[in-house]
């Protein structure tokens, strides 16, 4: 079976650029986890291709969404 690094280090090989370190992906998996928590579990990936879009760095964009409070209206 493939680990998920491995399948990371080839998707990034693919991408051409440098695999996430590991501190980054266990940022980038609290971001996930930050966004699912705070509303439908579809907000995780979103969240994390929103934050990769804007060229956020993994924890810049956790903090920024440990900051993140919607009104339940």
């Amino acid at each position: 079976m493939v680990t998920s690094a491995q399948w990371v280090q080839e998707f990034s090989r693919r991408l051409g650029v440098d695999a996430p370190s590991e501190q980054d992906v266990a940022t980038i998996l609290n971001l996930a986890g930050v966004a699912a928590h705070a509303a439908e579990r579809t907000a995780a990936p979103v969240a994390c291709w929103l934050a990769a879009r804007h060229g956020l760095d993994p924890s810049e964009a956790l903090a920024l969404a440990q900051s993140v409070h919607v009104d339940d209206a």
